[in-house]
């Protein structure tokens, strides 16, 4: 699978693409590429759109998910607030990474951190059918917490 990649204009062409860490690993790491280099210091409970420098190609029938970086999530409680993000495979904006600290201090996201990882994950389409019912089950229209704790 081949995803194609361009730098934004004004964007830090010196950091690391997308890679992946490991030999095992699911999600490529992308680093944040803030602009001028500097840095931007969440308070918790606070949101910022991460810009990457990047813009994304991939294959129809493909989208990229975006997801949390879990050592992030552990040691300073830095989520993302629509995980996992889209990218479709028509959209070809510029990527930016939606971070928000659920942590009890102050975190800087720094030029060329790792903020997220992607994933490339095959798509499935569905027909949408209007029915009059619909099947019955065990469960039924049991909602959240009707199957045990």
């Amino acid at each position: 699978m081949i995803v194609q990649l361009a730098w934004a204009e004004g964007a830090d062409r010196s950091l690391p693409l997308p890679r992946y860490e490991t030999a095992g690993a699911a999600g490529a790491d992308i680093c944040a590429n803030l602009e001028g280099g500097g840095a931007v210091v969440l308070q918790p409970g606070a949101r910022h759109l991460i810009p990457t420098g990047l813009h994304i190609t991939v294959a129809k029938g493909f989208e990229i998910q975006i997801r949390p970086r879990s050592g992030l999530a552990l040691k300073h409680g830095i989520a993302l607030v629509n995980a996992p993000g889209t990218i479709d495979s028509d959209y070809r904006g510029p990527v930016g990474v939606i971070v928000i600290n659920l942590g009890e201090a102050p975190f800087e996201v720094v030029h060329g951190m790792r903020i997220a990882q992607m994933v490339v994950a095959p798509v499935t389409t569905a027909d949408f059918v209007l029915v009059e019912d619909l099947d019955e089950t065990p469960r039924g229209a049991g909602g959240f917490g009707s199957t045990g704790q």
